[in-house]
């Protein structure tokens, strides 16, 4: 018998358009319909959503820790398991897990950790970021710069290897590091590349977007900026229009007005797409962890190391939300694209997340009119309901 239930007395927005007084069909974890409340079928079990809006889940492509975990000091299952635990509650419904600069050993680690969590469907695991360690240490932010390399033939066959086995795998590289010839074949493979960490010039970055790069990693941060004669890295982004770039939105790591000014400028069909870049602190109250040995310190709403550097952030998906729409000002349908249908669409995913329609996931949240959660279902299951025990 088919698992078959219908949220009803909702606003829904299914990653275009609004839908009134409307009920969002599920059918063995996948959208089925969205119907006018008075269409549901009388053989359908019906949940009352209390009025909420239902929006597509989340799609996070940067998540390097949660629940007091980060995949760099545990690369394994049970640390997947919990950072995707950690961020379901802030309306996170698939993620890629993210690997930051590290030892040859802790790749392999978190690597072979990927693929039991995509073959174990653990909720909530899209695949894996590796974000690094072939970078420029001019840029190298958080980075261990004593881990930073560059690219050989055997990285390039472990991370083709690995693409064979994960749902997605996306790696940021610095031009700096990497030739735009193993960027050709890791597209070719599936692999999604991202250009960060880097002081590369505009011409170069058209010339590694045109051998595939498709991706820029948390735009503005750890790369070279926008200046009269060079555009950098920041102008490929906003100009190449293959390229959509992850944006930190937390009022630290970008000012408001500079996240106006990309979004006008951004050309397409790339967009700007929100990520956390979360840290282990997600979902916790610790005030302190380590990365790579070096201490890491929360404070005043950033992460930072003990010089100051910027080290991740301390952000949830749904805070990001809030920030764009009540913040920066765009209209919320924008905001939540940017959190769902956009990041899926970067990492070529959004023909079964970040919308609701018949056949995709039944990755939902629902948010009250002040953007609070209220609950949170992955493939039809509900992960988190506000108020009760977890």
């Amino acid at each position: 018998m088919s698992d078959r239930f219908a949220l009803t007395g909702a606003r829904i927005f299914d990653g275009d358009d609004w839908h009134e007084d409307a009920a969002l069909v599920v059918r063995d974890g996948l959208v089925e319909a969205i119907l006018p409340t008075g269409a549901i079928p009388a053989d359908i079990r019906a949940v009352d959503t209390g009025g909420r809006m239902l929006v597509p889940g989340f799609v996070d492509i940067q998540v390097n820790g949660g629940g007091g975990v980060m995949l760099n000091d545990h690369p394994d299952v049970a640390s997947i398991e919990t950072i995707c635990r950690a961020h379901a509650p802030f309306g996170t419904t698939a993620l890629l897990a993210t690997l930051i600069t590290d030892t040859p050993a802790i790749t392999a680690a978190a690597i072979a950790a990927g693929e039991a969590a995509a073959q174990q469907k653990v909720p909530g695991f899209l695949g894996l970021h590796l974000e690094g360690p072939h970078l420029s240490i001019a840029r190298k932010g958080a980075h261990d710069p004593a881990l930073i390399r560059p690219m050989t033939d055997a990285d390039q066959a472990m991370l083709i290897a690995a693409r064979q086995k994960l749902p997605v795998l996306l790696t940021t590289i610095a031009p700096e590091s990497v030739e735009p010839a193993r960027v050709a074949a890791l597209v070719k493979a599936g692999v999604v590349v991202s250009l960060g960490h880097s002081d590369t010039g505009y011409a170069t970055a058209k010339a590694f977007a045109e051998a595939g790069a498709s991706v820029v990693t948390h735009l503005f941060n750890a790369m070279s900026q926008i200046g009269n004669r060079e555009p950098g890295l920041v102008g490929a982004a906003i100009d190449i229009g293959t390229l959509s770039a992850g944006l930190i939105a937390d009022g630290i790591h970008v000012h408001p007005t500079t996240i106006r000014i990309a979004l006008d400028a951004k050309q397409g069909p790339g967009k700007i797409v929100l990520v956390s870049d979360a840290m282990a602190t997600i979902g916790t109250d610790m005030t302190s962890f380590t990365l790579n040995g070096r201490t890491i310190y929360r404070r005043d709403g950033s992460l930072r190391l003990a010089d100051g550097t910027l080290a991740g952030a301390d952000l949830d998906m749904i805070s990001a939300v809030r920030f764009m729409h009540n913040v920066v000002g765009i209209d919320l349908s924008e905001a939540l694209r940017m959190a769902s249908l956009y990041p899926a669409q970067a990492i070529g995913q959004s023909h079964r997340l970040g919308r609701l329609a018949n056949g995709t996931a039944a990755d939902i949240v629902a948010l009250s009119d002040d953007l609070g959660i209220g609950s949170v279902w992955i493939g039809g299951d509900k992960v988190f309901e506000a108020g009760a025990s977890r």
